[in-house]
């Protein structure tokens, strides 16, 4: 972890391949994190790779974003019975996914496994929140044995629910990915205001920006990081006051022909934010 909040970005296996890393010193960071859906990808030709280009270029991968095989819908209609580790019919498949995506990180010195957990009932009698609980706490007792924490990014569930969560599993090496816009397209809370609630959980950060949804079936859209409904001074302000001191891992979703721009304009809005603080 960096001694002080310094900026890395998000970079896709697949859009990149093994050549990530060559992408991550291009575009001038020493720090990032590896988005893998594809368990494919999970080879020791890979990490030897990957290894060669870290140390060739000097970058730091500070998380691995592990996602899982399957269908996958980001709204509010498909994406419960679609996103993470909620829907029964996928939970064990991916649970193994996630373990393998580990084990593939452990070869690579990486100490942060990130996911999504999915739409995580409020209530906590009900049968899919009791079931989920077990499921975390066995793959958070392989990241551990890795060396790992095990860090559930912000976006489905409510501030409170991912708390309660994180309690329930009970386990030190369990955090939170903090993803403030994400908390904003899916309308489940004010970023500044989570970090009242969950703020000494956060053990990593993305830097992406949106606006609140404006319909009950489809997200909110994402927007150019400061041209959205997250307060970035004061994000930035609250999460120092908190103690943190890791990567601020930009991420964008946007087309791809504007991708790198927008990456940039996002890295010089960061370093004037982080100059007044």
């Amino acid at each position: 972890m960096a001694r002080k909040m310094e900026l890395g970005v998000v970079v896709k296996w697949e859009d990149e391949g093994e050549h990530v890393i060559r992408r991550v010193n291009k575009l001038g960071f020493r720090h990032c994190q590896i988005s893998v859906y594809d368990p494919a990808y999970y080879t020791e030709a890979a990490a030897a790779s990957l290894k060669k280009d870290c140390r060739t270029y000097g970058v730091n991968v500070d998380g691995l974003w592990a996602g899982w095989p399957g269908r996958v819908v980001w709204d509010f209609a498909e994406g419960p019975e679609t996103i993470g580790l909620v829907p029964r019919n996928l939970r064990q498949e991916r649970a193994q996914v996630l373990k393998a995506g580990s084990d593939f990180a452990k070869k690579l010195g990486i100490k942060r496994i990130i996911t999504h957990l999915g739409f995580v009932p409020e209530n906590m009698k009900d049968p899919l929140y009791k079931e989920l609980i077990p499921v975390l706490q066995d793959i958070a007792d392989h990241c551990r044995a890795n060396g790992q924490d095990f860090l559930f990014e912000t976006g489905q569930e409510t501030p409170v629910t991912l708390l309660r969560t994180i309690e329930d599993i009970g386990l030190p090496n369990v955090g939170i990915n903090l993803d403030p816009a994400n908390l904003i397209l899916y309308g489940k809370g004010n970023p500044v205001d989570a970090l009242d609630v969950f703020g000494k959980y956060i053990k990593g950060v993305h830097i992406k920006d949106g606006s609140y949804p404006t319909d009950g079936r489809e997200l909110g859209q994402e927007k150019p990081v400061g041209k959205g409904s997250v307060d970035f001074p004061v994000l930035l302000g609250k999460l120092r006051q908190l103690g943190y001191s890791g990567v601020l891992c930009i991420e964008c979703e946007l087309a791809d022909r504007v991708w790198e721009s927008e990456v940039q304009l996002a890295k010089e809005a960061l370093y004037q934010w982080l100059a007044v603080l």
